[in-house]
């Protein structure tokens, strides 16, 4: 019988490599979109321009 698994072989390795590429890419381009830009740019001003 052949012994139970260990690892992911060298094609799993390259899939899951470029699932998280994909999932990177699509990311970038929900975080780059205007609406979550400005978002995200309000959320940074009021916390740099608050009162201390």
């Amino acid at each position: 019988m052949r012994g139970a698994d260990t690892g992911m072989i060298t094609s799993e390795y390259a899939l899951g490599t470029v699932a998280a590429c994909a999932f990177a890419a699509l990311l970038y381009r929900v975080v780059t979109s205007g609406t979550v830009k400005q978002l995200l740019e309000g959320v940074i001003g009021k916390a740099l321009g608050g009162q201390f």
